[in-house]
Order: C-alpha cells, then structure tokens, then sequence
C-alpha cells in the first residue's frame, strides 16, 4: 500500500499520480489541493499543484512507475520559478533571431526553462519536419544548457498561448483541460448545428473542442426521435418527418397537403423509417 496525489504541472498542464513519501523522507509532508510542490519528472525537477486529497492505493494499480513529490514549495523554489518565467522571454527572443540567421522555415511559439535550469524547451510549430541540428548547437553554445525543440501543433500553440473563446470564457485547453480528445463535424451535425466553418473553429483554427462535451447527451436523446426522412402518422394525416428538436423533444413534419407542423415525439407513430443510404462504390 502506497500514497498518492494528483498534481497538474504547470499551468494546465498534464495531470498524473505521484507517490507522496513517509513523514521522515519528506519532512512531515502533508499535500492539501491548491497547494504547490515540487516533484521529480523524466525531465528533472518540475513543480506542480496539487489537484485532490492524498489516497492509498497498490502500486500495482499503475502501469508505470511512480515519480516522487520531493516536498512543498518553498520561498527560494518560488523565486527559481519566477526567474525561470522571466528568463523565458529573453531566451525566446535570442531563439528567434537564431532561427532566421539560419532561415528554417518554423514558427517559434514559446520557451520554457526547466526547474533547475539545466534545460531549456523550444516549443514551435511548422509545415513538416525541419533540420534543426545547427540550430540546437548554436543555442547550447549561447545558453550553456541542454536545449530540446519541440514541434506541436496549433491546438498545443493555443494551449500555451492562452486566448479568449466566443463564450467570452478563457479557452478550455488553456485553463483546464487537460487533454485533446477527437472532434469531427459529425459531432456538430448530430447537434444540428449550422455548419459555418468561422462559428465552429476556435482560435486555434481546428473545430471547438466544446463540440464533445455535450455530444454524448444529443445521441441519446436523439436515439428515440424519428430521423429525417422517416414516413409517420399524426392527428392531422400522414406525411415526413423533415426536422427534430432533439432538446425540445419534437419533431417537424410535412404533411401529405403539403402543411407543415410541429409534434411531440409521443404523438406520432412510425410508419415506415428512413431507408438506409447506399453506400458509395
């Protein structure tokens, strides 16, 4: 039996477990959430905060092995990381004018130093794979420092740039969510959605990631509604269903004169459902 804490790194970062130490390795260590440590990662020390209560759990409920929380925050671990984050820009900056000395075609979006300085992050985005080797030389000789260039690509660009939705809310990827999941525009069309590529992008370009969160709850409520097309009977005669109202639970139809009227879901039998489209060969 172990214990473990959730704690995000960085700023809506990835969330991950952590093995919380006994008492004697890390000083009476007690995690609340909101509270920020520093832990150990693939890349060194990182800090993060703490997202929920300590738990016990067997070590082997995870597949990979546990990093530890080395301890709380402290003062001079707070100053470290606000020099990192100032230091940042200057380095961006020098990363920038390296890049057009040696004319990659690559977009630089951010830098990042690690916790204990003994690396710094290129993050930018491009078309396809850049030769980027005498660039990485040129930086290690300038920084005296392990340098690492990540390509990402526009919804990771958005994440750590920050931007304001069309909800008027900080975007999601970079407030809390802590992964991408797929989105297609089928998601949109089973929301009955207008199908307006500028209303359904983001500020990263590719289609809002809040297309998902509801998308589940429309399927199971459209799962009982007649679809377009399907041949029903109401109280006012026959005639094809030819739009619903999955929230309100209704749909319209067009009756056999031509009229067009709205009903309840309950209120008209199924006929005869839309035929199934044939497949393209």
């Amino acid at each position: 039996m172990i214990t473990v804490v959730q704690i995000r790194l960085r700023q809506a970062g990835q969330v991950r477990f952590f093995k919380v130490g006994s008492a004697d390795t890390v000083g009476g260590l007690e995690l609340k959430p909101g509270e920020y440590c520093i832990v150990q990662s693939e890349r060194g020390l990182d800090f993060g905060q703490v997202v929920d209560e300590p738990r016990h759990a067997m070590e082997d409920e995870f597949e990979d092995p546990l990093l530890m929380v080395v301890r709380k925050i402290t003062v001079n671990d707070r100053f470290q990381i606000n020099r990192n984050i100032r230091d940042a820009q200057p380095a961006r900056e020098t990363c920038l004018k390296k890049i057009e000395s040696h004319r990659l075609p690559m977009k630089l979006v951010d830098a990042e130093y690690s916790f204990d300085r003994n690396k710094i992050v290129f993050y930018f985005t491009a078309e396809g794979r850049v030769d980027f080797r005498a660039l990485v030389k040129d930086l290690a000789r300038v920084f005296r420092a392990r340098i690492e260039l990540r390509q990402i690509g526009v919804r990771d660009e958005s994440k750590l740039l920050g931007g304001i939705g069309a909800c008027g809310r900080v975007i999601c990827c970079a407030s809390w969510l802590r992964a991408f999941t797929p989105i297609n525009i089928r998601m949109a069309k089973d929301q009955h959605l207008s199908l307006n590529p500028t209303k359904l992008s983001g500020v990263c370009g590719r289609l809002l990631c809040c297309l998902r969160y509801e998308h589940e709850c429309y399927k199971e409520l459209a799962r009982d509604l007649p679809r377009n097309g399907t041949l029903v009977k109401t109280e006012h005669g026959q005639g094809t269903v030819v739009d619903q109202n999955i929230l309100r639970r209704m749909v319209t139809v067009r009756l056999d004169d031509e009229r067009v009227s709205s009903y309840r879901a309950d209120e008209v039998e199924v006929l005869q459902e839309r035929p199934p489209k044939r497949s393209k060969t």
